[in-house]
């Protein structure tokens, strides 16, 4: 399909599903403000699976639809009849915005400047080179410790960053083997995977996280550390998984590498800020049930102290990953729209859940959740997904007997991050295939067995979860 003929498609479906009469809508009672966000819905699904256009800019589109067409401070045009009870309630123009300086945009931030500053102060590069000496001379044990140390580093760090980071370490590795070796294969896939298993650890190690946690309020809101708790041995426990799987694909040749990687820790008072503030950031994180701070909170320590230090610079501003967030505010918005509209509870009614076995409605949500999310962006799937898994789990009182809520918004969200079989599915996996090293059909092999493993590891820590009391 040519980029002229998506552009046609993604705009005029959405333009059709808006202007068709609302009692054409196979729903009962709808309103003309769900009807709207219908087709924003629509806009939004076709936009962000066919890319006419960047994925941010969709989300800056479905903010501008939103504050026009549905807001109380829309166009006229588009309010008059607003007095009609079935005209429905406009969402207020302030909540819409305001999804720009979201707690969760500002989260990310945190950690976008946790992850600018120990790249320019060579952090990430000598806690690498320190924690890959345990790790020995035998290539299997240090593809574990590339690895291992990826998926730490991603935890923290955008998993893109994290991925350029490593690519760029384990080229003087590679260098090391010889050319027909296979595992130096094992070395290229073990980054992206490691980087995409290893953000699921923390709530800003993926985008798909950090919208959970729009979802995980109130009764069911869960801490940075309460999610490490169980993320992080998940994590631990696919990665160990995909290491083997990796060795038993592509065996070593060689019984011994000699490792070389070249750096040292700068000693001035700002190389000094960063080490401290990264320390203190991540401290508070992992200990919020100690001191009461949301990690919301926490995540504003470095941006305002890298900035008052200029640790962090205008020029350094502009390297910033703007357009994730724009892309996660659009969903949030998107979100919202959905919730405050009601439209997202009117959805799940539509459908006879009740009828369904509760453990074959978690299946289905995951695999629609994996499947989506390996053909487009995980953000996007979870801005497109989420929104119903929670209006799903409230109005399922059935899901309760086995985690409710909570449970399906955390094993959606898990299976979004799990889906790695292309190399458009992630931009660590593209980034890995863009080296030349790897093709397409060597990664989908891999992340496909990868992606099936961590399902079935995934249900079996929600049971696990839900038996010793987490989800209550």
């Amino acid at each position: 399909m040519s980029e002229r003929t998506k552009l046609f498609v993604s705009i005029v479906i959405p333009l059709l599903v808006w202007i068709m009469p609302t009692s054409w809508v196979p729903l009962d009672g709808i309103t003309v403000v769900e009807h709207r966000l219908i087709a924003i819905f629509v806009f939004a699904a076709l936009f962000w699976i066919l890319e006419p256009i960047p994925i941010f800019a969709t989300s800056l589109l479905i903010i501008l639809l939103e504050l026009v067409l549905v807001s109380d401070s829309a166009l006229i045009l588009f309010r008059a009849g607003e007095a009609n009870p079935g005209f429905g309630t406009l969402l207020s123009y302030e909540s819409v915005m305001a999804t720009f300086a979201s707690p969760i945009i500002l989260l990310f931030l945190g950690g976008f400047f946790l992850a600018m500053a120990a790249t320019k102060y060579r952090l990430d590069v000598n806690m690498a080179r320190i924690l890959l000496r345990p790790f020995g001379t035998q290539p299997r044990y240090i593809l574990l410790g590339m690895m291992l140390i990826t998926s730490v580093f991603s935890m923290f760090m955008s998993n893109t960053a994290t991925t350029a980071m490593m690519l760029a370490i384990l080229a003087p590795v590679l260098a090391s083997f010889d050319q027909k070796d296979p595992i130096r294969t094992a070395f290229v896939l073990a980054i992206p995977f490691a980087a995409n298993i290893g953000g699921i650890g923390t709530p800003i190690g993926t985008p798909p996280n950090a919208i959970a946690l729009k979802y995980l309020t109130g009764d069911i809101a869960i801490g940075f550390g309460a999610w490490m708790s169980f993320a992080v041995p998940f994590a631990l426990v696919l990665l160990l998984f995909t290491w083997v799987l990796l060795l038993r694909k592509y065996p070593a040749d060689a019984d011994s590498l000699s490792l070389q990687i070249k750096g040292r820790f700068l000693k001035n008072w700002k190389a000094y800020t960063v080490y401290a503030v990264f320390a203190v950031t991540i401290f508070l994180w992992l200990s919020d049930f100690l001191h009461g701070m949301k990690s919301y909170v926490v995540a504003m320590i470095p941006v305002a102290v890298f900035s008052a230090t200029r640790v962090i610079t205008t020029e350094d501003l502009k390297r910033i990953s703007w357009d994730v967030l724009w892309l996660v505010s659009g969903g949030i918005a998107l979100g919202l729209g959905l919730e405050e509209s009601g439209l997202a509870q009117r959805l799940i009614d539509s459908i006879p859940f009740a009828v369904l076995p509760e453990v074959l409605i978690v299946v289905a949500a995951t695999l629609l959740a994996i499947t989506m999310a390996s053909l487009m962006s995980n953000t996007a799937t979870a801005n497109l997904l989420l929104p119903l898994v929670a209006a799903l789990g409230a109005s399922l009182p059935g899901l309760a007997g086995i985690g409710g809520e909570m449970m399906v918004i955390l094993v959606v969200t898990i299976a979004c991050s799990l889906a790695m079989p292309l190399p458009i599915s992630t931009p660590p996996n593209a980034m890995a295939h863009a080296t030349g090293m790897v093709d397409s059909r060597q990664m989908a092999r891999s992340g496909l067995v990868i992606g099936a493993a961590g399902l079935l590891t995934a249900y079996l820590l929600m049971f696990v979860l839900n038996q010793v009391g987490f989800f209550h």
